[in-house]
């Protein structure tokens, strides 16, 4: 990390701690959807690249890499997206207390 000349307060450290853990449990999350993605979309595309006979004289392994590759980054971004704003939206709450 950069050194710099400002000290942080300890409200701005705790800040940027939960900003590192939304962002850590965004890329878990993530990771995990785009592994069942790969799964979900991996099986019904060779099958049907094996069954039918359009799929099969139309989409060679460039095309079922690039549907299954679609569909594992599209699940990896979206959840891990919508993970980060949900963690987020749980840190913004504010303390009446104080």
């Amino acid at each position: 990390m950069r050194e710099s000349l400002l000290i942080a307060s300890a409200f701005e450290e705790d800040r940027i701690r939960k900003s590192r853990e939304c962002t850590q449990e965004g890329v878990r999350a993530g990771t995990k959807a785009a592994a069942v993605a790969c799964v979900a979309s991996a099986i019904p595309t060779l099958v049907a690249v094996r069954t039918i006979p359009w799929a099969k004289a139309n989409l060679n392994y460039t095309a079922q890499a690039l549907i299954i590759s679609a569909a594992s980054i599209a699940a990896y971004f979206i959840t891990a997206d919508k993970t980060i704003l949900e963690c987020a939206r749980r840190n913004t709450q504010y303390d009446k207390s104080a």
